[in-house]
């Protein structure tokens, strides 16, 4: 595991803590965390999947629109978040390693250090129950 900056590691730590689902990428879009609600939405441990490319979490994880077809990755909100470096957020249908369908919400944002440095975002999601 690469060495990560002190804002990255704090957001990570915070995650641990809230009982909302959150999804922590770097610049790169590699995935870094997610925490233990989040499991729950992914259909996987976070121990068991670490680190994934952006390329690996976007196919492992597959998301399209309610109503339409698939969802390119360049428009999930978390990489309109980390590409655009402003908020985003959207409704989608996720498949999990589990091979569950899931109605989500997802705000995400970008994760900004100081004097500006770009270190990745965040994104926080729930499941829309009818």
């Amino acid at each position: 595991m690469p060495q990560r900056e002190i804002e990255v590691i704090l957001t990570r730590q915070l995650a641990s803590y809230l009982t909302l689902p959150i999804f922590i990428v770097d610049p790169n879009g590699t995935l870094v965390f997610y925490n233990e609600p989040a499991e729950a939405i992914l259909g996987h441990r976070f121990e068991e999947t670490g680190e994934m490319s952006a390329a690996e979490w976007t196919t492992a994880y597959t998301a399209t629109r309610p109503g339409d077809g698939s969802t390119p990755p360049e428009q999930l909100p978390l990489m309109i978040a980390l590409h655009k470096r402003r908020p985003a957020h959207g409704e989608l249908i996720i498949q999990g390693r589990d091979h569950v369908r899931r109605h989500i919400e997802v705000t995400a944002f970008p994760l900004a250090g100081q004097a500006g440095r770009h270190l990745g975002a965040v994104a926080i999601f729930w499941e829309v129950t009818p």
